[in-house]
């Protein structure tokens, strides 16, 4: 008897760390076949066979090299080869994770060939019209069949839209199911080889920080990304930082002549395993990530978000993570308190326990069988 096929459907690097659990739960249940769709929104030469044995998953059985280019022209060209392929071998449901380009290009692409879509971190929602990442989020979830949500925000958040109850799966997180999972790969393999520039070594035995910052409210605008750097500086005064620079930020604080000191190690964009050996044992995380806010909360680690708002509160009302803004003044008193070990105690919130794909898996068998 031949099994349902789902498409497993991953545009970006973070949309990998997301499908991996996915597919460890699909082999271990065996009830569904899969096949892993590459988009190639984002090609990643690191993209090797080594970052797929790190996530414990086979390369992607399909690569559709959609590449960059503006948000319309990148739809559209993800639009194209994905009907080309749905219709070549249909498949009986589509799943997409989170929210970039791929995510809402697929989603229309399935919903048009009557084809059932299933969105993995479904209901997250910031508010923020301006952010693309909401468009995509917003009209994903307008016409998906399964939601699958991380936290309780997000079933509100569908329930208000007027979303079937039965469609609504409160499942856990499988970004948090990854992070776990490569946190004991990490503690079985060590870090040999993962520390960049040698920036553990060389701070051993002393408290530092780690940054990201990649948004483009905040490092598209120079009063804005000025504001911010007056901030780290005066942190970085404190407390060493390192920090994993997006080309786009590199070339924004070279453009914009702006100079975070010495006390601030810029390094190249790093490997999954080799950042998560960075901010794990970090004294805090500044950032303006979505996933880093998650991924600090599950492992319990102080996290200060560089933004006026987020989609995902539960890593502010239950986890570690406090929003701060672009304000220098309150960046520098979160940390401060930090440091002193006035900062919130989190927790992991509920289903967080790495068990959220083998949820989700269990729906869809049921539901496609």
């Amino acid at each position: 008897m031949t099994k349902p096929l789902l498409y497993l459907v991953a545009g970006a690097r973070p949309n990998f760390m997301k499908i991996a659990p996915i597919v460890r739960a699909l082999r271990a249940h065996g009830g569904l076949d899969y096949k892993i769709i590459h988009t190639g929104q984002h090609y990643d030469h690191d993209m090797n066979e080594v970052f797929f044995k790190e996530l414990g998953i086979p390369a992607p059985d399909l690569f559709m090299a959609a590449g960059g280019g503006s948000h319309a022209q990148q739809t559209g060209k993800i639009m194209l080869a994905f009907e080309e392929l749905c219709q070549a071998q249909r498949p009986a449901a589509v799943l997409v994770v989170g929210d970039v380009n791929s995510t809402l290009a697929c989603s229309i692409v399935a919903k048009k060939l009557v084809i059932p879509v299933a969105h993995v971190e479904a209901g997250l929602r910031s508010g923020d019209l301006a952010m693309p990442e909401e468009i995509n989020r917003l009209v994903t979830d307008s016409i998906s069949d399964w939601f699958f949500v991380t936290e309780p925000s997000g079933v509100d958040h569908l329930r208000r839209e007027g979303k079937a109850e039965a469609a609504i799966h409160y499942v856990g997180h499988v970004m948090v199911d990854n992070v776990l999972y490569q946190a004991e790969q990490l503690a079985q393999q060590g870090g040999a080889g993962l520390d960049p520039a040698g920036f553990k070594a060389a701070h051993a035995g002393q408290r530092y920080g780690v940054l990201t910052l990649h948004r483009p409210s905040n490092v598209d605008d120079a009063a804005t990304m000025t504001r911010i750097a007056t901030g780290l500086r005066q942190i970085a005064a404190q407390l060493p930082l390192i920090f994993p620079v997006h080309p786009r930020t590199r070339a924004n604080l070279e453009r914009f002549g702006i100079d975070l000191g010495p006390n601030v190690t810029l390094v190249g964009p790093q490997g999954y395993m080799a950042f998560l050996h960075l901010w794990k044992d970090a004294a805090v995380v500044l950032t303006d990530s979505g996933g880093l806010q998650e991924e600090t909360t599950a492992l319990g680690v102080p996290c200060v978000t560089i933004r006026e708002n987020t989609e995902r509160p539960v890593t502010v009302e239950e986890g570690s993570n406090v929003l701060v803004g672009t304000d220098p003044e309150r960046m520098v008193e979160q940390v401060q308190h930090i440091l002193r070990g006035e900062g919130k105690q989190g927790r992991r919130p509920q289903l967080w326990d790495g068990h959220a794909a083998e949820r989700i898996v269990a729906v869809l068998a049921e539901q496609l069988a």
